[in-house]
Formats: C-alpha cells, sequence, structure tokens
C-alpha cells in the first residue's frame, strides 16, 4: 500500500475506534511520525492531506521542516521525543507543540525562551506511567508537582502524553494516563502508537502517534 493508502485506511479505523467508544474525545488528531523517513515520503503525505507530523529529534527535524513549513503553512510539527535543555531554542523555533516535557529544569528552560525570544509552543507533559528507569517521563507520582509548577510559570501546558511498556496491556496505562488529565483539567491525551491507536482512541487519545503503519518499518532509527 501507498502512503496515501495507509493514511486512509488508518483514519477510516480512527473513525471506527470512536464510534466504538463510549466516551471518545470530540476529535482524534493523527499525528503521523516522520523520523527517519526522507523528504519525499513526508511531501507524499502532505499531497495526501496530512498535515501534522510528529519527529523525534530536533537536529532531525531542523534538516526537513523549515522549508516544508514555508512551503505549507498549515502545517503543525510536534516533538514527540526527549528534549535537552540545550536544544530548548532550537526546539522553540521549530516546533508547534511539545509533547515531551518531564522535568521541573526543562519547564524553566522552556519559560526562559519564552522570556528571551516570545515563543514557546505548546506543551504536553510526559509520564513515565510504567515507571521504566530506561525511558522519560516524570514519575506519576510527580506529575502533580510538575503541573503545578508549569503552570505557575505560565506555560500553556494542554495535555499529556505517555508510551506504555512494550510488554504491558497498554490499556491500564492509557486509562490511567486519561483520569490523570481529568484531576488536572487538562484536555489533550496523547497515546497509542501503531500497534495500539484503536485502543487508546476509545479511552479519550486525543492524539495518536503513528509511524510505521503509514510509512513503513524503520531500517535507520537509532531507537525502538
Amino acid at each position: 500500500m501507498t502512503i496515501s493508502q495507509n493514511l486512509t485506511d488508518i483514519l477510516a479505523r480512527i473513525e471506527a475506534a470512536r464510534k466504538a467508544a463510549i466516551a471518545p474525545a470530540p476529535t482524534t488528531r493523527l499525528v503521523a511520525v516522520s523520523k527517519t523517513v526522507p523528504e519525499a515520503g513526508i511531501r507524499e503525505a502532505i499531497a495526501a492531506g496530512q498535515r501534522l507530523f510528529g519527529e523525534n529529534r530536533v537536529q532531525e527535524a531542523q534538516a526537513k521542516y523549515p522549508t516544508l513549513k514555508d512551503q505549507f503553512p498549515g502545517l503543525e510539527l510536534h516533538l514527540i521525543g526527549p528534549l535537552q535543555t540545550n536544544k530548548v531554542k532550537e526546539a522553540a523555533a521549530l516546533f508547534d507543540v511539545i509533547q515531551t516535557l518531564d522535568r521541573v529544569r526543562l519547564a524553566d528552560a522552556l519559560a526562559a525562551e519564552r522570556e528571551r525570544s516570545g515563543r514557546c509552543p505548546r506543551l504536553f507533559l510526559q509520564i513515565n506511567t510504567g515507571e521504566e528507569p530506561q525511558k522519560a517521563g516524570v514519575m506519576p507520582r510527580e506529575a502533580a508537582s510538575l503541573i503545578d509548577h508549569a503552570r505557575k510559570l505560565d506555560l500553556p501546558l494542554e495535555g499529556l502524553m505517555c508510551i506504555p511498556p512494550a510488554d504491558d496491556d497498554a490499556a491500564p496505562h492509557f486509562a490511567f494516563l486519561a483520569k490523570l488529565a481529568r484531576d488536572h483539567g487538562l484536555k489533550n491525551l496523547s497515546m497509542g502508537m501503531s500497534g495500539d491507536f484503536e485502543l487508546a482512541v476509545k479511552f479519550g487519545a486525543t492524539h495518536v502517534r503513528v509511524g510505521t503503519a503509514i510509512f513503513g518499518a524503520r531500517t535507520l532509527s537509532p531507537e525502538a
């Protein structure tokens, strides 16, 4: 199947999952994850109507997206990989949304960059729902404190994001994230990837992050 056909199929599956859900989000947006995807593949997705993309690394995104964003003004770019504080300036200049706020130091750096440049992308807090030591994300027990800190800084915090452990049933993780968002008055939930996005939709995902099912298997990615 082509990238265009894959997008059509995934959007249909998202809509079917929404119709089957007891309490779906008002809308569920597809984030096309384009890490390691060459510009030609991204352009094919754009030609098919896709306008929301996700990248894992600032440097890779800088090599692909400035020209694309100039050519396609409606294109929206999300950072879905960990962000180092020394990359905040570059990230704030390029990304519309950063989904991986996970520590006080990063919140402080984003606030400082906003004061310097006047720009701060919209933000999601990444929650390490599986409490995996090798994975980014704030631990669940520390989430409330970080949410409060971000709000005291008046950062544009809009939602929560998670990546459940690969070998776990994702449902409890999605349910936990949805409850945490409700408890803190956050409207957006970024959860679900190629293998479980339909389940995430049923738990109220507003954003699902799908790469392999659109662009095919990655062969060059340094990450999972």
